[in-house]
């Protein structure tokens, strides 16, 4: 069990290291943003190590306020993987091609088998969501933003992402398998804004997936990544964060128990 920096914006890419150490989570994972702590390895190597946490995964500037870090798209994935190296991560996080990106839109699955081949990183391309306005689909992803259809190695499966989708991610996780590595825990309606709420808050089915995954006997990574900023109090936010983590490891162990024949231990449905 991870914790993505981004779950404790707007603080900065330094605190979740400590805060994660707090809650008794396993590893971190850092998104790259304009904040240089979180594009620095040397930095990023001395946190990990002063709070015994270690560092799972990064996740690439490919989202569209991280556009003008880092230059082209390639050269995004290239130094996330150099970062990921350094810091000693297994995984890079990576959103699909934007349609106007051209010839790293065109050649996005053959660019990424390369570059995992040369840098022994697994890239996994994360579930995206249809753009809509006026009742219309616009296309803003190529070759698609649903993953589950393409050709990709290694998958990212985000469940708020998947609610403005409308798309059932228990029938996701079956049918990926063994593509899917990683996996950004959180929830969301099918609104159409990316809420990244707790799970269990919107309706995704966040316990019944993570319970398949357990029962899967899964080894990949999940990593908590939700919207802590409507925190009202000190303290709000870990306990957000720790019911998290509560979540996550209560849902796993269900379904690793339903498959040892044993009894599940209770699950916490409240924050």
């Amino acid at each position: 069990m991870t914790l993505s920096s981004s779950s404790v914006f707007p603080l900065g890419t330094q605190d979740v290291f400590a805060m994660a150490e707090d809650l008794g989570y396993d590893g971190v994972e850092v998104m790259v943003t304009h904040n240089s702590w979180s594009q620095d390895g040397a930095q990023l190597n001395r946190l990990a190590q002063r709070h015994s946490m270690p560092i799972h995964s990064i996740h690439a500037p490919t989202l569209l306020f991280t556009q003008q870090v880092w230059g082209s798209a390639w050269n995004k994935l290239a130094k996330s993987a150099d970062l990921a190296r350094e810091v000693g991560a297994e995984v890079v996080v990576a959103h699909p091609p934007f349609r106007w990106q051209g010839n790293y839109a065109s050649g996005f699955a053959e660019g990424i088998q390369e570059l995992m081949e040369a840098t022994g990183v697994l890239i996994c391309v994360e579930n995206m969501y249809p753009w809509r306005a006026g009742g219309r689909e616009a296309k803003m992803y190529l070759p698609h933003w649903d993953p589950v259809s393409q050709g990709y190695e290694h998958v990212t499966w985000d469940f708020s992402h998947a609610a403005i989708a409308q798309e059932d991610s228990l029938d996701a996780f079956r049918a990926l398998g063994s593509r899917l590595r990683h996996v950004h825990l959180t929830d969301g309606t099918a609104n159409g804004k990316d809420e990244h709420m707790l799970p269990g808050e919107g309706d995704q089915p966040v316990a019944e997936a993570l319970r398949f995954l357990g029962e899967s006997g899964w080894d990949g990574a999940v990593c908590v990544e939700v919207g802590t900023r409507r925190a009202k109090y000190a303290g709000e936010r870990e306990e957000m964060l720790a019911y998290c983590l509560d979540f996550a490891r209560t849902s796993l162990a269900a379904g690793a128990a339903t498959a040892a024949g044993g009894t599940e231990p209770t699950e916490r449905t409240t924050a």
